[in-house]
């Protein structure tokens, strides 16, 4: 095999597991990323032993591509029950699958969010994704997923106190204008698995993809020209072939004009004198307030002390010191759960990208934008963890075919 020089840019899910692709097939690639620590946006900040990630952040372990690439049962996944409890004018409902956890059946019945045609349709809709194939759900046509729920025969009061909040949390908006398929997508990952996190948090993920991989650090990159990488220290490299794992308007001059839009969150952590729910699940706040949804940590991680992580999706024009004011006085109002001192805050611009023409993932053959260049990154297909492994190893196929002359057709 000629020995071939492989750069990859950006150490995140994306280029992690191209890595690891053009590793398994004996070559050398390294990795150039501008932070300190694999992951990209999928990390985790541990302080005074309280462990935080970036963000409100789980893995659904019924992701096709989690099961290829990572090694589940060493991460000591902890699972989040099926369901979620839901605070409205001062009552607490619980809703959840009880096809899974029968302890959500009579809540679900009797919850006062939705009818009981709206929960019935939440089974048959359930029953309908679990049969219907990725491929199809990528290429039914998009609506937004608010039009989705309503087509479908939804209650305007279960879209309100349900879907909304809840998908907010996970599209990052509140206004459900993100794509049907992608709200079928999750939907249908929620509905065969569970959302789970690593027990060390969420940053066990790219810490296991990036073991043996070269990664150098703290190398941000100015832009790629043919083969030639220029950095922002002023630094060059030359590569046979470059795998762009970030958004590649920023690095590549002539997509200048292609920029990427972003969703941004904020996560807040405080401490708390609350037992929490005694189960790893979510809270969701259907008011008008800024907290979106939240979590026990001590509920999730086993013996961690009292903390609870809030995110916000809203805009907001306060200090995040003044809004987390807010969020003490809005949590007591509706949920009646008190906070303490705030411990830290995140505000990630960059958190989700906006998409639309939302695919599976894309085939090698699509991954080649020069003859040096190659693209990779959940931003080309749909935002998940599944989508940024997929079209990670499509990119370091397309590389390997390049490198030894493969002709593919697709």
């Amino acid at each position: 095999m000629e020995n071939k020089k492989i750069v990859i840019i950006g150490a995140g899910v994306s280029g992690l597991v191209a890595a690891q692709t053009l590793k398994n097939q004996g070559y050398e690639p390294i990795i150039f990323d501008k932070n300190t620590h694999p992951g990209g946006r999928v990390h985790t900040i541990v302080e005074n032993n309280v462990i935080m990630d970036l963000g409100f952040q789980v893995m659904l372990d019924e992701y096709p591509a989690i099961k290829e690439y990572l090694d589940t049962s060493s991460l000591d996944l902890i699972k989040f029950a099926p369901g979620a409890v839901i605070f409205k004018d001062g009552r607490t409902y619980k809703l959840g699958d009880a096809s899974r956890d029968l302890k959500f059946l009579l809540p679900t019945i009797f919850a006062g969010i939705g009818t009981l045609g709206d929960k019935w349709k939440v089974f048959t809709l359930s029953r309908k994704l679990k049969q219907k194939s990725l491929s199809d759900i990528f290429s039914t046509p998009e609506i937004t997923t608010e039009q989705y729920l309503k087509d479908y025969g939804f209650s305007d009061k279960i879209i309100e106190n349900f879907f909304r909040p809840f998908y907010a949390g996970i599209f990052l908006e509140d206004k459900l204008v993100t794509s049907s398929r992608m709200f079928e997508f999750v939907f249908k990952m929620f509905a065969t698995g569970n959302a789970t996190v690593p027990a060390n948090g969420i940053k066990a993920i790219p810490e296991q993809l990036a073991n043996d991989i070269d990664i150098n650090y703290n190398k941000e990159l100015l832009e790629v020209v043919g083969n030639q990488l220029t950095f922002k220290d002023g630094s060059q490299v030359q590569s046979d072939y470059t795998i762009v794992a970030t958004p590649a308007s920023d690095v590549v001059p002539n997509l200048r004009n292609q920029q990427q839009d972003w969703k941004q969150t904020t996560v807040f952590y405080f401490k708390t004198d609350h037992e929490g729910f005694k189960q790893p699940i979510i809270g969701l706040l259907t008011g008008n307030g800024y907290a979106n949804n939240f979590h026990f940590l001590h509920d999730v991680f086993p013996n961690h002390q009292k903390v609870i992580s809030i995110t916000v999706v809203k805009n907001y024009t306060q200090t995040e010191e003044e809004l987390s004011s807010l969020l003490a006085q809005e949590l007591k109002q509706e949920t009646g759960i008190e906070l303490g001192d705030m411990i830290k805050y995140f505000k990630i611009k960059k958190a989700l990208p906006v998409l639309n023409n939302l695919n599976y993932a894309l085939p090698s053959t699509e991954t080649q934008l020069t003859q040096h260049v190659f693209l990779a990154g959940d931003h080309l297909s749909n935002s998940s963890l599944n989508a940024a492994m997929l079209n990670g190893a499509a990119a370091a196929q397309a590389v390997i075919d390049k490198a030894e002359n493969r002709v593919v057709v697709g």
